[in-house]
């Protein structure tokens, strides 16, 4: 179970977190859906100290700190517990892909560097990349950049992975293989935060969505629930914006 309680957040005077909580389980994928500016990306940074929130808890497990004033030791073990997808892949441009999975392993979680790269072939195999191990990012598309980022994600065998928009920097006609690869992670009974705007993923993939806009969870429920039967005028106005007319009962 993953608890997220109270979590603030501001840049200036602009509030883009306001007092958020949300509860994942073991195990499940939760979708966060919202417009731009609504507050997604920083509740994901925040939950594994890229941002520092201003107030909040986090609980992972039996790991549970103050997202404002945790203390190193307190933030190496909550990342130690996640791995993130970024959305522009992160990868380091001097190592080869499977480096770019190993070092993690090898360097954070200190896995013997055989077993490292034993773990690191099999994930780059699930991906589809077996035969560009020893290609550096310069040599691999986006969409493979994204994909060895993902392997480099699922290595770390994370209490949750964190998708942070993993296809938004892709060429559209790379976008369904990445969320197909995604949707297999998602298969092998990983826990999931996943801020994306591909609603046909959401309502594929998610156990449950979440909707966000001005820097509060407006709406959460199943995706049925969402994209059938939303509650909120705010969560009906933003589909009718964003979905093909017709397309869903709202």
């Amino acid at each position: 179970m993953i608890k997220i309680e109270n979590v603030k957040k501001s840049f200036g005077h602009l509030k883009v977190l306001q007092d958020v909580s949300l509860s994942v389980n073991s195990g499940d994928v939760v979708v966060i859906l919202g417009p731009s500016g609504s507050g997604k990306t920083t509740l994901l940074r925040s939950i594994n100290f890229l941002e520092k929130a201003d107030a909040g808890r986090l609980t992972i497990g039996s790991t549970s700190v103050d997202l404002h004033s945790a203390r190193k030791k307190e933030i190496l073990e909550v990342r130690r517990k996640t791995a993130m997808v970024f959305q522009n892949y992160n990868l380091f441009a001097n190592k080869t892909a499977l480096e770019n999975v190993t070092e993690g392993l090898v360097t954070a979680r200190k896995v013997p560097k055989a077993q490292a790269v034993e773990r690191a072939l099999a994930e780059l195999k699930k991906v589809g990349l077996s035969d560009k191990a020893d290609y550096y990012p310069s040599q691999l598309s986006g969409g493979q950049q994204q994909r060895v980022g993902i392997a480099r994600a699922v290595a770390l065998d994370a209490e949750v992975i964190l998708f942070d928009e993993p296809t938004s920097a892709l060429d559209p006609e790379l976008v369904g293989e990445t969320l197909q690869i995604i949707k297999n992670v998602a298969k092998e009974g990983h826990t999931m935060i996943v801020v994306t705007h591909e609603m046909s993923f959401a309502e594929e993939a998610a156990d449950k969505v979440v909707f966000m806009d001005g820097g509060f969870i407006v709406e959460e429920g199943t995706p049925k629930e969402i994209f059938y039967s939303p509650k909120e005028e705010r969560t009906k106005r933003f589909l009718h914006r964003i979905l093909p007319v017709g397309e869903y009962i709202i």
